[in-house]
């Protein structure tokens, strides 16, 4: 995989993050679900991280 497009991969990913907890903060600003949510948040970035940059990281490895 190129160089550029990793660097693009990982500026998607910040601002797609970024967007989705912040978004789940103002939806859940005073409410008693924002702990629920917060571990479902967790779940997501582990689920990211497992499928995203650890074949990314062996890929770049690799070349």
């Amino acid at each position: 995989m190129k160089k550029s497009k990793i660097g693009y991969l990982i500026i998607a990913s910040a601002i797609i993050w970024g967007a989705v907890i912040i978004g789940a903060a103002i939806v859940l600003k005073g409410t008693a679900y924002k702990a629920d949510i917060s571990r479902i948040l967790a779940g997501g970035v582990i689920c990211h991280f497992l499928l995203i940059w650890v074949p990314l990281g062996t890929g770049s490895r690799k070349k």
